[in-house]
């Protein structure tokens, strides 16, 4: 391979993570969406901006990416992921209260949005196939940008949150009918050519074979991940091995992707499957850490591709109307969904914020578009255009999510002060963070459960936390060394750290990782000699409790009490004893 050509090869990586490395702190900083700055970026870097010029100027081939196949296909990996951590978030108990939601509000919003949008195609001189094409696909919303601002804004577990969610689910479950009536039309249309015609029974038994196909697909990962992916999980994190870790989630998540992928469903779904079942074992918290960083920027290359989509030069020949467009469809679809979810009886905050967040396109108008347009349904002008308006109302999103959290706030205010009260936000009681669940964390685990108060264990022994698990316990897999992981498992309201692992080095780690997170965090350590406490406390612990000093004040006291002391008189000296040690080991001086 010449030197010209490998360059080739990682060019685009390279301009990518470029862009990466430079736009996140720009919009972190001026408190800007990266979804926003990404979209931009792929609009100016891409084939139609500054790579349409890359002839004339040679040099700006170095900084533009061309290849949107190879774009395309990484992100969608994008995507998948995406729903991986959002399927980790639910379980199959939250999901099927949500079932009226996903089937009864999700399905009627592509029906309706889908004939509202083909009723206008159809007086614009399209053919009635050709309409619920451009309706089908428009109905549709992006699910990894909403659900991407919803996660940036913390916002998934709200009511508003997995109300959009729900749409967003049942929209990805009506792609695979979509699909196959492409199919189907594009057949009757070849067929129509040729003088022949396609039987309805053909395209009912078509229809069916696929639905079954699709259920197959579903049925297997769901069957093979609750009787293996536990099993899987616990074999791989008892070799403490984080790389295999690693290599784990990415084989669960891309092999399960595929399956859907090859079965005529979306690759997201298979990985949304796949998050739902491990949402269900201990090992949840660590997966998500794990994942965080290929999503993220596997999700950047999703909104690049995106934004490269949008041609400048189209918008330009015909700027009144894509305006119009894009304004037009957003407005409807924002007006047929708030319908709906006040049919739904949701609340105003919610009707608020799910129709502004929903109004906007997605990215499988890409893929049934391009569908439509290889089978003759759609013309090259017309596939071209819906284009330009889906990434437009795309591009919008962002701005949405921002109107819509302010008319949900609104709305939440009038409904307040209607009923003469504010309206509280209900959240989960705070739970002490419980970080080694051995022989001392259990007796500590059981005393704050006897004295109601809530807390979640952390153990890398995953046989440890099965045996935690199956007794009730709220225990989970995962390393607390790591201040992500920790943010997972509620530090930032936790009331108190306690540390009970053996192991010094990696009880040091946690104790740094949780007062970097939180100067005021109350932290208590188990330590195992007056070295290990004198570190712990440099290192910001609260109290530290050394197991062979406190097993000789137990020891002292039973000696004293047997001689006849007073019990007060012996609780006293035992606690000057401690206060004293304890302050020449903050001192750096070891007492023993």
């Amino acid at each position: 391979m010449s030197v010209e050509n490998d360059v080739g090869v990682y060019r685009e990586a390279l301009v990518f993570l470029g862009t990466a490395g430079v736009l996140i702190p720009v919009m972190t900083r001026f408190r800007v969406s990266p979804v926003l700055g990404f979209l931009v970026a792929g609009l100016v870097l891409g084939p139609h901006s500054l790579g349409r010029i890359g002839a004339d100027l040679p040099w700006l081939s170095y900084v533009t990416i061309t290849s949107q196949d190879a774009v395309d296909r990484l992100a969608e990996l994008g995507v998948a992921f995406l729903l991986f951590t959002i399927g980790l978030e639910l379980s199959f108990d939250r999901l099927w209260t949500m079932r009226r939601l996903v089937f009864g509000l999700g399905m009627s919003q592509v029906v309706l949005t889908t004939a509202a949008i083909s009723g206008i195609a159809l007086i614009f001189g399209n053919t009635v196939e050709s309409s619920l094409v451009i309706g089908a696909c428009l109905a549709l919303s992006s699910t990894a940008i909403v659900l991407q601002l919803l996660a940036e804004q913390k916002r998934l577990a709200t009511v508003a949150g997995r109300s959009i969610f729900a749409v967003l689910l049942a929209q990805d479950l009506a792609v695979v009918p979509i699909l196959f009536l492409i199919v189907v039309f594009g057949k009757a249309a070849g067929d129509a050519a040729g003088g022949g015609a396609a039987s309805t029974g053909a395209v009912w038994l078509g229809l069916a074979m696929a639905l079954v196909q699709a259920a197959a697909a579903i049925l297997l990962i769901i069957g093979f991940g609750r009787l293996v992916l536990r099993r899987l999980f616990r074999l791989v994190a008892s070799t403490h091995n984080r790389e295999l870790f690693m290599a784990t989630i990415l084989f669960v998540v891309v092999g399960t992707s595929l399956v859907t992928h090859v079965a005529g469903l979306s690759m997201a779904l298979g990985a949304f499957l796949a998050g739902l079942v491990l949402a269900e074992t201990e090992f949840r918290r660590q997966v998500e850490v794990d994942i965080e960083p290929f999503k993220g920027m596997l999700l950047g290359l999703f909104f690049i591709s995106v934004g490269m989509r949008i041609d400048l030069a189209e918008v330009a020949r015909y700027p009144a109307m894509v305006a119009t467009s894009v304004i037009g469809m957003t407005a409807l679809k924002a007006l047929v969904i708030a319908g709906l979810t006040w049919l739904f009886r949701l609340s105003r905050p919610v009707i608020a914020e799910a129709s502004l967040l929903l109004a906007g396109g997605g990215e499988f108008a890409f893929l049934v578009l391009g569908l439509a347009s290889s089978s003759g349904l759609v013309t090259r002008e017309v596939e071209q255009f819906m284009l330009l308006v889906s990434s437009g109302t795309m591009m919008l999103t962002p701005y949405l999510a921002r109107l819509s959290r302010k008319a949900s706030a609104r709305a939440r205010k009038a409904v307040a002060v209607a009923a003469g009260h504010t309206d509280p936000t209900p959240s989960d009681s705070p739970r002490i963070i419980l970080v080694g669940y051995g022989r001392v964390g259990r007796i500590v685990g059981d005393i704050l459960n006897k004295q109601g108060k809530p807390f979640i264990g952390i153990d890398v022994d995953p046989e440890a936390v099965a045996r935690a698990r199956k007794a009730g316990v709220n225990v989970v897999y995962g390393d607390a060394t790591q201040r992500a992981f920790l943010r997972k498992c509620g530090l930032g309201d936790a009331p108190a750290v306690v540390v009970t692992m053996h192991d010094a080095a990696a009880a040091e780690h946690v104790v740094a990782a949780a007062r970097a997170e939180r100067a005021d965090l109350p932290v208590i350590v188990r330590a195992r000699d007056a070295d290990h406490a004198a570190r712990l406390f440099t290192l910001g612990a609260t109290e530290v409790i050394r197991e062979v000093l406190e097993a000789s004040f137990e020891i002292a006291s039973t000696v004293l009490q047997a001689l006849g002391m007073p019990v007060g008189k012996v609780i006293a000296v035992i606690h000057d004893e401690r206060d004293t040690r304890k302050k020449r080991v903050r001192a750096g001086v070891p007492a023993d």
